[in-house]
């Protein structure tokens, strides 16, 4: 199974800083000393280029990005401080979801040992998201005729507001979101399928909710690739996700969804999304790490 990781996708940022930066190399490490994945494996990203951002975001919010030029009340939303190594990140993080998008379509299962930064609008970052690496790579498979119609499986604990506001007026990509009723964002676009859901469910009912409306997808929808956005912040463990999902449930969500696209034979982009709010950097890794596993026990 190919992914795409780059060492450029740890950004300088002040080590008490909530957001886990480290949590990319330390996939990375983790995955290669389980040998989940091998050194052939892995391919590096580069930065993306421009004229693929803006299939999906404005002039000016690539150039404030760029050169460092964002105002006060933008940064406030983005959440992360800028600099020169988060702009060169962001780019290769996008680049790097484009690129798994590509070796899913060939090899059938690929992903970004990053990815999934949904709370990005055209005009704007916010959430810890800066550029939308998933709506870029979409729009530029589009563009290319690489693919058309797009299934975007979001199960981050917060709604992916910025892809339900890019893709609203577009009926050839479906996005489902199952998420958090009353967590952040407060003001929730609509996606093509919402699954709100309420503060502390566990393992059993949220598995049986996804797999009904996983359904209820599939039934009306026939994607030509599959993007999924696999958060771990509905762990209980996690101090923003207010879900209570166990390990053992998170796995078994993640065997659930890539079983029943794999089985499909569809193709299927991993990304690891949101989460690692948690007390330890090394639980992080190992939430993370589960969806990989569990493509490769599936032989990919």
């Amino acid at each position: 199974m190919r992914v795409s990781y780059h060492p450029g996708y740890y950004a300088q940022i002040s080590e008490d800083h909530v957001f886990p930066m480290r949590k990319f190399e330390g996939l990375h490490h983790y995955l290669l000393q389980k040998k989940i994945i091998e050194p052939k494996d892995v391919v590096a990203p580069r930065q993306i280029d421009y004229q693929h951002l803006y299939l999906v975001h404005t002039r000016r919010y690539v150039n404030a990005i760029s050169n460092g030029t964002l105002e006060r009340k933008e940064a406030r939303r983005l959440g992360l401080p800028w600099s020169h190594s988060l702009a060169v990140r962001s780019r290769l993080a996008v680049q790097g979801t484009l690129n798994a998008s590509l070796m899913a379509l060939q090899d059938g299962i690929a992903g970004n040992l990053a990815g999934g930064t949904h709370h990005a609008y055209p005009d704007h970052g916010e959430g810890f998201c800066v550029y939308n690496d998933v709506c870029v790579a979409v729009r530029t498979l589009q563009w290319s005729k690489w693919a058309n119609k797009v299934l975007i499986i979001d199960c981050d604990v917060h709604q992916g507001n910025g892809t339900a506001a890019i893709f609203q007026d577009d009926p050839d990509v479906f996005t489902f979101s199952m998420h958090g009723e009353k967590n952040y964002p407060f003001r929730k676009p609509s996606s093509d399928r919402d699954v709100p859901l309420e503060d502390g469910l566990t393992d059993k009912p949220y598995l049986q909710i996804l797999e009904r409306e996983l359904g209820h997808v599939f039934n009306q929808f026939s994607p030509d690739i599959v993007f999924y956005l696999g958060g771990i912040d509905p762990l209980e463990s996690d101090k923003y996700g207010r879900l209570n999902l166990s390990l053992e449930g998170l796995r078994q969500r993640e065997e659930l969804v890539i079983s029943k696209i794999t089985d499909m034979q569809l193709p299927l982009v991993l990304l690891i999304s949101g989460g690692g709010y948690g007390p330890a950097i090394e639980e992080t890794v190992k939430a993370h790490a589960q969806m990989y596993e569990v493509a490769s026990s599936l032989g990919f």
